[in-house]
């Protein structure tokens, strides 16, 4: 056996012992050719004879990947279908032992949509944040009032027009990250006791809002490929009196949805032929796998006057900034305005200044270049798994951004008893009702795979797998 042969064969018994994930990237030639103790030529011979077998794939200025293995892309939920009646939202405490699970040292994280930091440009925007310590020191430690700072309303203007949405930057109002921007929006359009129409399953942060202002929601089928249903919610419309509806049209959360452009527009004008206010969180508008951005719900809405727009940086920059925005209708600006005012003054001016920068050289556009192309990557991974150590019949959600997946397990499985299950093997999910004002979907969960690809998170999977197995087993 050649030299090449025999470091090509240990390559692969790494491989197979995984020390080298399915999917991951292999370390560097010269530190291969270190480790082996050979020439960096024998080392690319050894690449190039297992990247022939299938074993590893060159990928452009990247290097070399572990290739995936072969599997079947499991089954898609179907459309959900919740009884169109308006109802309180209860039960969200289980949202805050999710929480609190994810600062759990040791856990792997599953539960919360939040990325680990090796997804997001803390080095990039250190040095953004340094500067702006040097440059405004002073003005960076005062108050910067509603609506906030000049330097990063141009700059998010300008980031909204690339998605074909138009705006005056004086119309933009900063928020402590996009929970806040939902809040101050159905407070600026509604009041306690009005109907909320919502997607089901939605982001139990907003049913956390709706249930903190006294309003109703009311559940519309929802599509996990195309999004809100627009027939269904037609007809809510025509039953209830909806004060406004809240959505996520780009890769919606939880179940990572795309609303046609098609689609965007017909909602728009139902919107104006039921003098519905549309609330559009387009917080992962910028996560899409593919190299076009998808246009805002905001960019059809060409009179200005039916559609308020929320997003933040906490997906794409990092969570802790708090840094969010939002874009109003006139007859509705200064109203919010003065609830964000008397809410807490003033979003922090350091992070403000310091996106500003950030966003103004393009480190920004360099960062989503890369992260898209990695997310892209984390859903097949963990689709892939799923596949093959969960039960038969599991039905996954096939998003085309963000980071998050919907899971659809068997009828009898309780997915709050699997996530107490779960917490004991160190491991968090997200237990399907809480996405539902009336706690639905028991027997789905969601998972988040901003989580870089490990043996430890492929083990979790595969611990995950047994346990729904088990309650499969339990419940028959």
């Amino acid at each position: 056996m050649t030299l090449y042969h025999d470091i090509a064969s240990k390559i692969r018994d790494h491989i197979d012992a995984g020390v080298y994930p399915h999917g991951s990237r292999l370390p560097g030639v010269r530190r291969l050719s270190q480790q082996f103790g050979v020439s960096v030529s024998t080392l690319v011979q050894a690449q190039r004879q297992l990247e022939n077998s299938n074993v590893i794939e060159a990928r452009p200025r990247s290097g070399y990947y572990v290739s995936l293995r072969q599997w079947s892309q499991p089954d898609t939920p179907a459309p959900s279908q919740p009884e169109l009646k308006p109802t309180p939202v209860t039960g969200q405490e289980l949202v805050l032992q999710l929480a609190q699970a994810t600062n759990q040292p040791g856990f792997v994280q599953f539960g919360a949509a939040v990325p680990d930091e090796c997804f997001m440009p803390m080095r990039a925007f250190q040095r953004s944040l340094g500067k702006t310590v040097r440059q405004y020191g002073r003005r960076a430690a005062n108050y910067a009032f509603p609506p906030g700072l000049p330097e990063l309303q141009q700059q998010i203007a300008r980031r909204m027009y690339l998605c074909g949405s138009h705006v005056n930057a004086e119309r933009i109002l900063i928020t402590n990250g996009c929970q806040e921007a939902l809040s101050l929006a159905l407070q600026t359009v509604a009041q306690s006791g009005d109907i909320i129409a919502i997607e089901s399953p939605t982001f139990y942060g907003l049913l956390q809002v709706i249930e903190s202002l006294g309003m109703k929601a009311l559940e519309i089928p929802t599509d996990p490929q195309t999004g809100i249903s627009l027939p269904a919610l037609e007809l809510a419309l025509e039953q209830w009196p909806v004060k406004a509806c809240v959505l996520i049209p780009n890769f919606s959360n939880p179940l990572g949805s795309l609303m046609p452009d098609a689609h965007k527009q017909q909602l728009v004008k139902l919107a104006q032929r039921h003098h519905l206010m549309l609330i559009e969180d387009d917080i992962y508008g910028d996560l899409g796998f593919s190299p076009e951005r998808p246009r805002t719900l905001h960019s059809f809405d060409v009179d200005g006057n039916q559609v308020i727009y929320c997003s933040s940086f906490s997906k794409t920059i990092a969570q802790g900034l708090r840094i969010g925005w939002m874009v109003l209708p006139e007859r509705y600006f200064q109203r919010a305005e003065y609830l964000k005012y008397v809410a807490n003054l003033a979003a922090p001016t350091l992070p403000q200044l310091a996106l500003a920068d950030f966003l103004a050289h393009g480190s920004y556009e360099r960062h989503l270049r890369q992260v898209k192309t990695r997310y892209a990557q984390q859903v097949s991974l963990f689709t892939q798994a799923i596949s093959q150590h969960f039960p038969a019949g599991t039905k996954v959600t096939q998003p085309k951004g963000g980071f998050v997946l919907w899971v659809e397990l068997a009828e009898n499985v309780d997915t709050l008893q699997l996530m107490q299950q779960a917490l004991q093997q160190k491991v968090s999910i997200a237990p399907g009702q809480i996405f539902s004002a009336t706690q639905k979907y028991r027997n789905c969960i969601r998972l988040s795979c901003a989580q870089p690809w490990t043996v430890g998170v492929e083990q979790a999977l595969v611990i995950l797998g047994r346990l729904v197995a088990c309650s499969i087993n339990a419940g028959k």
